[in-house]
């Protein structure tokens, strides 16, 4: 059983995602909360396996709230609820250490599968629309005179060259298929590389490791 608190300021919101999830073999909403506190207060008494947070509450805002669920070192992971289009706080989002994005006008098979990739250790946004999303929003965060992230680079120096082309190759938004494919390797020996590049980051997802890449410098958002 997915076990899953609703973290939303709009009771009606709430109401769906409850209908939803009841609805829904195999999947449980064990709370709702009203705004971010409360949201942390509820996932440090309920330890649910996803928190579904919307960013924009009062008080207490979703990227707080993420930030100290995921500080709180427990085994809920968060996926933002969003209006990809218009949320400017998307990437902070993603820093404050989400593991993933759901767009709020989702089809409900959309949002079961979001859910299930979260609690099963994925990201959320597909690999193929990584690369879009973040380059929406690292304009906004990375300039061109950015130094290197200290930490990012030294993590990244562990790597191996074959670990590091894979990097390269989730930051361009290739799939395990495509990167396979690309690389010359099996999808098997794919998602082996996958893993330990996460484990040497100490990334969440292929989201996380993403942004690393950015703050090193690896990768820079189109023009």
């Amino acid at each position: 059983m997915t076990t899953v608190l609703i973290a939303d300021d709009q009771p009606l919101q709430r109401l769906g995602f409850r209908m939803l999830l009841q609805g829904t073999p195999g999947m449980s909403a064990v709370g709702e909360a009203r705004d971010g506190a409360e949201a942390v207060r509820m996932v440090a008494d309920l330890r649910p396996e996803v928190a579904l947070m919307d960013i924009r509450m009062p008080g207490m805002d979703g990227i707080e709230a993420t930030r100290r669920i995921v500080a709180a070192g427990g085994r809920t992971r968060v996926l933002i609820l969003t209006t990809f289009a218009l949320d400017e706080y998307a990437h902070a989002g993603l820093r404050a250490g989400a593991s993933g994005f759901l767009l709020k006008e989702a089809r409900p098979e959309e949002v079961l599968a979001g859910i299930r990739a979260v609690a099963s250790g994925d990201a959320v946004v597909a690999p193929r629309l990584t690369r879009r999303l973040l380059d929406a929003y690292a304009r906004q965060v990375l300039s061109p005179g950015d130094a290197t992230v200290p930490d990012a680079d030294r993590r990244l120096g562990e790597l191996s060259d074959r670990e590091h082309e894979v990097l390269l190759a989730i930051a361009r938004g290739w799939t395990n298929t495509e990167i396979a494919e690309r690389l010359v390797l099996t999808e098997s020996t794919v998602k082996k590389h996958v893993g330990r590049v996460l484990a040497k980051l100490g990334a969440r997802d292929r989201v996380q490791a993403v942004i690393m890449a950015y703050d090193a410098g690896l990768v820079r958002p189109r023009s």
